[in-house]
């Protein structure tokens, strides 16, 4: 059973009507509301478990979530999605694309979803700066292009990361690099001799990265400077992560990757000193 939008909305004003704007509720209260209001219009509608259940999940990712976005962002096997505008969402999935049968119910509900986007990472999207990198509070990475900028409406793409990284054992066994390259790389990182990554989109830099950040000693002091930050080094206590800012309209100056060389260079650069720069493609 879908529900008629309409409806949808409906039920979606009525319950926000009952939150209390006064203080911040939390999920549970608010979960507790939505249960109330779908309880009633299951009664009048014979609605099965199963349906309830979903139009329950479904309000609730539309008040407190990102919308019709958050299942794809629940499905593990998913690594990818991809809006292009408010009627049109796709998501990759084991290497495959599909086109999703979800999509936002108004152009507004879009327009929020990618304020709340942009909120997480501190920063803004508007007409006069219409093009914007994030990322989400799991580190998922962010790109949005707003209208007339990209011409059907706003564009949203989202690059979602293993929430276990993948290190270089992975990689041997997946057969993606051999374990003599594996040590030779080992060598040239304890040695502190420069590496450059490069590739095109989706090929695994940053996966790659990840990985070989490995056999950087763990006493070691490690700087990473990223234009939006994605990097998950793990057991590296004494790391420092800086990020790249763009201008915006409130007078915010921006803060370039070249600004952020230039400040590592003052944070302790000693021969056991490691600095990694990704820009991202």
């Amino acid at each position: 059973m879908r529900l008629p939008e309409d409806t949808f909305a409906t039920l979606r004003e009525r319950i926000l009507a009952e939150v209390d704007l006064g203080r911040e509720m939390a999920d549970e209260e608010v979960a507790h509301l939505i249960a109330e209001h779908v309880d009633d219009y299951a009664h009048e509608h014979m609605m099965t478990l199963r349906e309830r259940e979903a139009l329950e999940q479904s309000l609730f990712h539309s008040l407190r979530k990102l919308d019709v976005l958050q299942e794809l962002l629940e499905d593990a096997e998913i690594t990818e999605i991809m809006v292009n505008g408010a009627d049109k969402i796709f998501y990759e999935k084991r290497g495959c694309l599909y086109e999703s049968d979800k999509h936002f119910s108004s152009k507004d509900k879009l327009d929020d979803v990618i304020q709340q986007i942009v909120g997480y990472s501190n920063r803004m999207v508007n007409e006069a700066s219409p093009i914007v990198d994030a990322r989400l509070p799991d580190g998922s990475r962010v790109n949005i292009v707003l209208a007339p900028i990209s011409i059907d409406g706003a564009a949203i793409s989202i690059r979602k990361f293993s929430k276990k990284p993948i290190c270089m054992e992975d990689l041997i066994h997946m057969g993606s690099i051999s374990r003599e390259a594996a040590v030779f790389l080992e060598n040239l990182v304890i040695a502190g001799y420069n590496i450059f990554i490069s590739g095109g989109t989706g090929s695994g830099k940053t996966t790659f990265l990840n990985a070989l950040s490995q056999y950087i000693p763990r006493e070691e002091r490690i700087i990473t400077i990223e234009d939006s930050a994605e990097l998950k080094l793990i057991d590296k206590p004494n790391l420092v992560r800086l990020e790249a800012r763009n201008a915006n309209t409130e007078g915010v100056r921006p803060i370039t990757i070249r600004d952020l060389i230039k400040t590592a260079l003052r944070m302790r650069p000693k021969p056991h000193h490691y600095e990694i720069v990704r820009f991202r493609a």
